[in-house]
């Protein structure tokens, strides 16, 4: 069995262990798995993985020549790998046809913003609302050598919470791309800016968010 064949076998297992047992809930238009509980805002490493891991999108900025250097910010989708198991490092799948690759390659530096709304755990407060997390993850976009047991690992995280992407057309060109990250703005409640260095986010030791078809996918 091929990769993009395991991939399919395996959303179509989630999917009837979802109409089986019942325990996922519909969020804009797509099945999410269960969370238990989010960490507290307190420990900000951890507040920030969790909110990255359970995102599937997001806004890309890049610089544009085309715009005389103007931001160009973009929606796209993303994955640090598979929620729960995540790297806290997004990959994208992205094509020169679209701006935010070819800026990127001219121009590495990018940022992603990301918020907690899409999720539906913000209740009634507004995105803009300090209680209701976002985080903006600033650095270099750049391409992963599709050699590498990183691209391995990037495109089965992409694919497996993208399964769209693995039909995407071959003759545009797809290639795996990783935010690099260098600097961290994450607002998660009351009082600004959270402290927190990107060793400190990259290597905390993430709580087990007991998502219950997680060891399936």
């Amino acid at each position: 069995m091929n990769n993009k064949s395991l991939v399919h076998f395996l959303q179509v297992l989630s999917l009837v262990l979802f109409f089986v047992v019942g325990t996922q809930d519909s969020v804009e238009g797509r099945l999410i798995s269960t969370i238990s509980k989010k960490p507290h805002p307190n420990d900000a490493a951890a507040f920030a993985r969790w909110l990255v891991s359970q995102n599937y999108w997001g806004v890309l900025n890049t610089i544009s020549s085309d715009l005389g250097g103007a931001p160009f910010g973009n929606v796209v989708s993303f994955s640090d790998g598979l929620p729960n198991e995540g790297s806290g490092v997004p990959y994208f799948y992205l094509t020169t046809l679209d701006p935010t690759a070819r800026n990127a390659l001219r121009d590495k530096r990018s940022s992603l913003a990301i918020s907690e709304y899409p999720l539906g755990t913000c209740g009634e407060r507004d995105p803009e609302n300090p209680a209701c997390a976002k985080i903006t993850l600033t650095g270099k976009l750049v391409l992963v050598d599709v050699s590498t047991k990183e691209a391995e690992f990037a495109e089965h995280a992409l694919f497996t919470k993208h399964p769209e992407m693995m039909d995407w057309p071959e003759d545009h060109n797809f290639q795996i791309f990783k935010l690099e990250i260098e600097d961290i703005f994450l607002i998660n409640w009351f009082g600004g800016r959270k402290p927190l260095t990107v060793d400190q986010y990259l290597h905390t030791k993430m709580n087990k968010f007991a998502f219950i078809l997680s060891k399936f996918i």
